[in-house]
């Protein structure tokens, strides 16, 4: 004769994590995809000095002119014609962006205005400079 186990009601709860391990991993992944990634202008630049620079929200669209008047944008030399289609790519990626100027102090006021044109042509109304407080 076979005997039948009681049950006693102290039997060992177990608690199934494959559901808690699947929300960490899709939190990890919206982590991920959500993040913006800071897109450095490519060159360093001598910036010129301000009395009256302040701190601004970090930028992430950065445009850099060297003192010859060359522009570059992601580590690359981008014409200042083409800079309204590069910033309106960016746009199409990161809708939120601000941009940075970072213009040399030897740089020609006039570059530093076309690639200004350029970006609020793109569709971008509040453009930031890059200066050093003294």
């Amino acid at each position: 004769m076979a005997r039948k186990k009681h049950s006693t009601g102290m039997e060992e709860a177990e608690v199934d994590m494959t559901p808690m391990l699947d929300i960490v991993f899709i939190m990890l992944i919206f982590f991920i995809v959500t993040t913006s990634f800071v897109k450095e202008s490519g060159i360093e630049v001598n910036r010129p000095k301000a009395q009256q620079a302040s701190k601004k929200p970090s930028a992430n669209i950065f445009i850099a002119i060297n003192e010859n008047g060359i522009v570059y944008m992601e580590k690359r030399e981008v014409d200042v014609q083409r800079v309204r289609a590069n910033v309106e790519r960016m746009l199409a990626e990161a809708p939120e962006a601000q941009v940075m100027i970072q213009a040399d102090k030897e740089a020609k006021h006039g570059v530093v205005v076309k690639v200004m044109d350029q970006v609020k042509a793109a569709g971008i109304d509040q453009i930031s400079v890059s200066a050093e407080a003294n």
